[in-house]
């Protein structure tokens, strides 16, 4: 019987219930990293063995596919019971992260929608600095920026205001 991976109480801590993947996923990874194991969420196992495939190989091949329900199981023991139910019959631990990561670790619509709309209402308080009001809104560019949000222009050369 082998021993529980100290670092897993984190996960145990923060188990994935959608808005805070990049969170759950950071900490599988160190998990997953510290039994050296992390390789399986990129790369599908192969399902069989070949007829003729040498015994170095069949070794290889069992290592790699306890290394994948290890993984697997990290990643079941450490979402939502919903989520569970969800993939629990999936065939390998990268088909669940493909999955998990479509659903939540690309950014919502309604997450850009809600910087565009902060970063078109924000307005020049009294009191605040010119400074502090053009780093938020130097901010709220940058994030929309990660979020992958293109503003279009109308095409033009944009020319210089004139006063």
């Amino acid at each position: 019987m082998s021993t529980r991976n100290p670092l897993s109480i984190i996960l145990d801590q923060n188990k994935l219930t959608g808005p805070n993947y990049h969170d759950w996923f950071r900490n599988l990874k160190i998990v997953l990293n510290s039994e050296k194991i992390a390789y399986v969420l990129d790369k599908k196992p192969p399902k069989e063995a070949a007829s003729d495939v040498s015994e170095t190989e069949l070794a290889k091949l069992e290592i790699w596919w306890d290394h994948d329900l290890q993984a697997k199981n990290y990643m079941l023991a450490s979402i939502s019971n919903e989520l569970q139910r969800r993939f629990e019959e999936a065939a390998n631990a990268a088909e669940i992260h493909l999955h998990l990561k479509e659903l939540y670790g690309v950014q919502t619509r309604s997450e850009r929608h809600a910087t565009v709309k902060e970063l078109m209402t924000t307005r020049l308080r009294d009191g605040t600095s010119v400074h502090e009001h053009g780093v938020r809104m130097i901010g709220l560019i940058e994030k929309l920026m990660g979020l992958d949000v293109v503003i279009p222009g109308d095409g033009k050369k944009q020319e210089a205001y004139r006063w």
